[in-house]
């Protein structure tokens, strides 16, 4: 690919750039949404769907998380006629939402959008649970669950706050949620190609995309998850166009200020989070805006750099962790538009996998060994206290214990909470690799303890037939 002078990104640099990155990581599908100022720079699709469609700019894909920044949108401007207050309590507009936490009824609508409420996966794993089908339900749901601080205190990401934002909307608005999104949002900014949808289930394809395992792709259906508020937004590139444009300051749909108070952190604990955008720095040390999306089988990304006027969106169909495409296309872009040579990025998890690969391979060979070697060990321990025994067995348990904990563990590192399937899609050889280190270590404690058995048994034996003999005569 020709080198583009610093600052510069066209149509052919882009394009380019994108035929260079899908031919190097094999990404099998994405969208791309470049514009500078008011101005559209590319709008393409490349790759294909997990159906085989060729993807072009008119084909639709989920954006996951990025529906935030619309949803906010749309809760400022009821804002903006009134018909609501930032700052009031959201029971003053919504009183259907309740949790078991009386302090839940100071959560203020501005609150839901900064995602300062208190409410967290730590307390309500809603990706957990099963999954509602409508707004209604989705906030029904949230009786049961306290909050994990304060509202106000404290910024956590938590998708509720969000169901809770659009189910707030559709109550003042007397419209479905779908269809205020419709007439006050996309069609007013010319996206007459996008919708909100409930769940996965009303995706396109349902949903369905790719995962990354040992270097090759690998199609995944997506399992069941409202989606609406939070990440239910389907889009085109040619609409994500539009978006970009009015989210930088420009068609005149919102007024400006609506659109900055979305975009301003709220400093709450020393937030960087907006309303559904997130603030933060390029490579270059230059100003963004961001906010990312992530579905088991997408990912995505919304950027915008006030210093040039460029915004950059990017969806694929990949999903998190194994895939985290959208980032690195638009960090490729970045690097562009800054002067910086192409880094050859690609998802970290293509150079992981072969070593996990590997030392799933060793994981198999050591348990086969050490439960053929089972028998020996035992004999020769079998006349020692079991006690001992079991202790040696321990440090077999915690390749069992970390499996059986995985989807806490990275739970715990990603902030969120999921379960072992999820994990299957966020990366697959992570998984294999701890499952069959479990198993080996399983098949390891098993057979050393079928053979201590035996052979103790077997060491009582001899030992009562090698003793001393007594006789009594009458």
């Amino acid at each position: 690919m020709t080198a583009p002078k610093t600052g510069e990104l066209s149509a052919s640099t882009v394009d380019a750039y994108m035929r260079d990155y899908v031919t190097r990581t094999r990404l099998p599908g994405a969208l791309v949404a470049v514009t500078k100022n008011d101005q559209v720079v590319h709008v393409a699709g490349y790759g294909h769907t997990a159906d085989g469609e060729a993807i072009t700019k008119d084909t639709p894909m989920p954006l996951a998380s990025i529906s935030k920044s619309f949803t906010a949108l749309a809760v400022l401007h009821l804002a903006d006629q009134r018909k609501i207050r930032l700052d009031a309590p959201v029971r003053t507009y919504l009183p259907e939402f309740t949790m078991a936490d009386a302090r839940a009824e100071k959560i203020t609508v501005r609150q839901l959008l900064q995602q300062t409420s208190g409410m967290s996966d730590q307390t309500f794993p809603e990706l957990t649970l099963p999954a509602p089908d409508t707004l209604k339900d989705a906030v029904a749901m949230l009786r049961t669950a306290p909050l994990a601080t304060d509202p106000g205190t404290k910024m956590a990401y938590h998708n509720p706050n969000y169901a809770v934002a659009a189910r707030l909307v559709e109550v003042v608005a007397g419209v479905p949620f779908a269809d205020y999104m419709a007439a006050t949002v996309f069609r007013p900014l010319g996206m007459t190609s996008t919708r909100t949808v409930n769940t996965t289930r009303d995706l396109p394809g349902e949903g369905a995309g790719y995962i990354r395992a040992y270097g090759r792709l690998i199609e995944r259906s997506h399992p069941k998850w409202f989606l609406n508020g939070s990440f239910g937004v389907v889009s085109t590139a040619g609409d994500l166009a539009e978006w970009l444009i009015t989210q930088n300051g420009a068609g005149g749909v919102f007024p400006e200020k609506t659109v900055k108070t979305a975009q301003t952190a709220s400093g709450v604990g020393g937030s960087t989070y907006g309303m559904g955008w997130q603030s933060g720095r390029t490579a270059g040390g230059a100003p963004q805006l961001r906010h990312t999306g992530w579905l088991l089988t997408h990912n995505s990304a919304q950027t915008l750099l006030p210093a040039t006027g460029y915004g950059i969106a990017v969806v694929t169909n990949t999903g998190m962790i194994s895939g985290d495409d959208a980032l690195l296309i638009t960090d490729g872009l970045i690097d562009i538009i800054e002067g910086r040579p192409d880094a050859g990025a690609a998802p970290f998890t293509t150079a992981a996998d072969p070593w996990l690969g590997g030392l799933t391979l060793l994981n198999l060979g050591l348990g086969f060994l050490g439960a053929y070697r089972a028998r020996s060990w035992a004999r020769r321990r079998a006349g020692r206290p079991m006690w001992r025994l079991a202790v040696r067995m321990v440090p077999y348990a915690l390749p069992i214990a970390l499996f059986v904990g995985l989807a806490d563990l990275i739970g715990l590192l990603m902030n969120r909470v999921g379960t072992l399937d999820q994990i299957t899609y966020v990366w697959l050889a992570l998984y294999i690799w701890a499952a069959t280190a479990a198993l080996a270590a399983a098949a390891v404690i098993v057979s050393r303890s079928i053979h201590t058995v035996r052979a103790r048994r077997a060491h009582v034996r001899t030992s009562v037939g090698v003793g001393p003999h007594f006789s009594v005569r009458a």
